[in-house]
């Protein structure tokens, strides 16, 4: 074909996709941004129209980019597009697609999608056909185009968000979240979201950055493992001598485990002695020869929980303890054994080098000094609790800590938050009974901090709908429409916003319950625990007896006073063991006072000159404080009623949902 044939050629069906593109136009309204084509070198080509965006499915394939490679389909990939920046890129044809995210290049097979932000690149077919995403700046209304809501004072002060005492106007707080290694357990963080902006990434793990090093036993606790994802996600499992992996799986899912697992591994279920529990903790116990790595977080062993949804993560390092001389325990270290009791796994004998043979039970976790720990352990396990015992587990035993804890006078009466991925069967009595040890503990003058009133923090519909796996996304907020559908909590309900962290559309599997006041936090948990009677417990026989179904495992950042340096690293040569030291802003170097820590959240603008021996623990809420009610066109998600109203995808709901990398049972 000469030059000026392909020249009509294109002009022709440049006109043809801009009529195209005119009446898509017409239904959407609103354009969001091009695919600008690329030459090889990856500057504009000019021989090749741009292809418009409207907001919504946009399908790109051979009817509307003029090239002749037949490995092109029709429907090749639909990108929808929306008013925030982002699309999501799904593909439709049979061929493979390639999206390079910064320094990242990621192959996605047919099915398969992603969330892309302005300037990355699409190659059409790996190595082939290169095309940039290009947003367009959105118009907002001029003030004679402004509807008298538009100008409603109240609704322009929600948006504009000007800066206040400590909230500021911080749309991606989150890039500014950088902590050292030293004061890592000191605060959590998010798990890594494909296809998000690099700053929304910031500071954020992946299952290859915790489970590192030459670990020589290895106890994985989880609800779902997929071990035909969890192996090449990480293969330094399939390295470490010994791994017991405590699990809530049913029998057909671990028959298929048992055929595909490595021979050194070990599977158990605990016991459920009461109907309707489950093994929900969410942990990982790390043995080195230089010490144990706790690690506690809110994703199951799956791939769809540790790449498209927002979690998080908390982890420190402990080192042996000295054989000679042991160290006296500690609380931290009391909850672990305890917990660790209470599952009644199989015991097994290793040898560690240089240290000899050891059996790994319960008891073996007492050999390591936990003098340092940043946060106190909340479990739950099964059970009818009376005595001691009630006040060990659950909701209890987060009332009894609470109570043991000091407060700034600022959160007398102030508000709670509970957030989670799954509601229980509730009632008014039971709620209250919660909301009785959320809101324990004592301020300065050792008066009680006072009943906090709680919202809770839930996905709409359409908030699933329009997310990153679109109504997909539902499938791991599995509450019924009888749980969520009661009057009573109506008044409790707040939108899932999070701006901040850029994880608006990926739906929260992360579990937190927090207390606050403005940008300040009381205390935050972090937990496996889904608001349920079967996972906090309920008090029974006149309030001397806990009922629990369920294990769950949490932990709970409080700002009491707490002796640490957290500089003992299990995968660092030459990591220092003297935690109980820390450097004041003087350069002395102090061993006999404690810091008193306090919690903010990502936004909190406050100062952080405090006095010598406090400081700010930044948190990374994922989400905004104080959130914002539900609007009256809300409806919360309920994952068994029918949504006809397309998603992302093109999609209805229910539709099935695949969770496992491979299920021959």
């Amino acid at each position: 074909m000469s030059d000026q044939s392909r020249w009509f050629s294109v002009r022709v069906l440049e006109a043809r996709h801009q009529l195209l593109f005119l009446q898509q136009s017409s239904m959407s309204g609103i354009v969001v941004g091009h695919l600008v084509p690329l030459d090889d070198t990856l500057k504009q080509d000019t021989s090749l129209p741009k292809l418009p965006l409207s907001q919504g499915p946009n399908t790109i394939g051979r009817a509307n980019i003029p090239l002749s490679d037949k490995r092109l389909s029709r429907k090749h990939l639909t990108l929808t597009a929306s008013t925030d920046g982002f699309a999501t890129l799904y593909v439709e044809g049979t061929n493979p697609v390639v999206v390079k995210s910064g320094e990242q290049r990621k192959k996605l097979t047919s099915s398969e999608h992603v969330s892309i932000a302005n300037g990355d690149i699409i190659e059409l077919i790996p190595g082939h056909h290169f095309f940039k995403y290009v947003t367009l700046p959105q118009k907002r209304p001029s003030s004679h185009e402004s509807t008298k809501e538009d100008v409603n004072p109240k609704k322009m002060r929600r948006e504009v968000e000007p800066k206040h005492e400590e909230g500021g106007n911080c749309e991606e707080a989150i890039r500014n979240f950088h902590v050292s290694s030293d004061k890592l357990p000191l605060t959590y963080q998010l798990l890594q979201v494909q296809g998000l902006p690099a700053w929304a990434n910031t500071s954020c793990v992946s299952i290859r950055d915790v489970i590192q090093g030459d670990i020589v036993v290895a106890i994985l606790s989880n609800y779902m493992v997929d071990i035909d994802w969890l192996l090449p996600a990480c293969p330094t499992l399939a390295k470490i001598p010994n791994v017991l992996v405590i699990h809530g799986e049913n029998d057909g899912t671990v028959e298929h485990m048992k055929r595909r697992k490595p021979a050194n591994w070990i599977f158990h279920k605990p016991p459920l002695p009461i109907a309707y529990g489950t093994h929900h903790s969410k942990a990982m116990l790390l043995v080195y020869l230089q010490g144990v790595r706790i690690i506690v977080h809110t994703a199951n062993l799956i791939y769809v929980d540790w790449n498209n949804k927002t979690q998080g993560l908390w982890m420190q390092d402990f080192p042996w303890k000295d054989l000679n001389n042991p160290s006296k325990g500690c609380g931290f270290e009391t909850d672990l054994v305890d917990y660790l009791s209470a599952l009644k796994w199989p015991e097994f004998s290793v040898n560690i080098p240089a240290l000899g043979n050891f059996k790994i039970n319960p008891s073996f976790f007492r050999k390591f000094d936990y003098s340092s720990s940043a946060v106190r352990l909340i479990a739950s396990v099964p059970g009818y609790h009376t005595g001691p015992d009630l006040k060990k587990w659950g909701h209890m035993k987060l009332r009894t800590v609470l109570e043991e804890s000091i407060f700034d006078k600022e959160f007398q009466k102030s508000p709670l938050i509970y957030q989670f991925s799954s509601l229980g069967s509730l009632d008014e009595k039971w709620m209250a009974e919660l909301k009785c040890s959320m809101s324990s503990g004592l301020s300065e003058d050792k008066r009680p901090l006072g009943i906090g009133e709680p919202l809770i923090i839930w996905p709409t519909v359409e908030d699933v709908r329009c997310s990153l796996e679109g109504y997909a996304a539902g499938n791991a907020i599995p509450s019924p429409l009888k749980n969520v559908d009661k009057e009573f909590l109506k008044k409790y309900w707040a939108k899932w916003k999070a701006n901040r962290t850029g994880r608006c559309r990926a739906m929260p599997h992360i579990k937190t319950f927090l207390r606050y006041n403005g940008q300040k936090l009381a205390w935050f948990l972090l937990t496996s625990a889904n608001l349920s009677k079967a996972a906090w417990g309920t008090l029974q026989k006149n309030n001397s007896q806990l009922m629990v179904r369920s294990y769950e495992l949490g932990v709970l950042f409080l700002p009491s006073g707490t002796k640490h340096g957290c500089r003992f690293s299990c995968t660092n040569n030459g990591g220092s063991s003297k935690l109980l030291y820390f450097q004041s802003e003087s350069g002395t170097i102090e061993n006999t006072k404690s810091l008193k820590t306090k919690l903010v959240t990502l936004t909190w603008q406050g100062s952080r000159n405090t006095d010598e021996f406090s400081e700010i623990i930044t948190l990374p809420v994922p989400y905004e404080l104080p959130p914002q009610r539900y609007s009256s066109e809300d409806v919360p998600w309920s994952w068994d009623r029918r949504y006809s109203k397309k998603d992302v995808y093109g999609q209805v709901w229910p539709r099935q949902v695949q969770l496992y990398a491979c299920q021959d049972s």
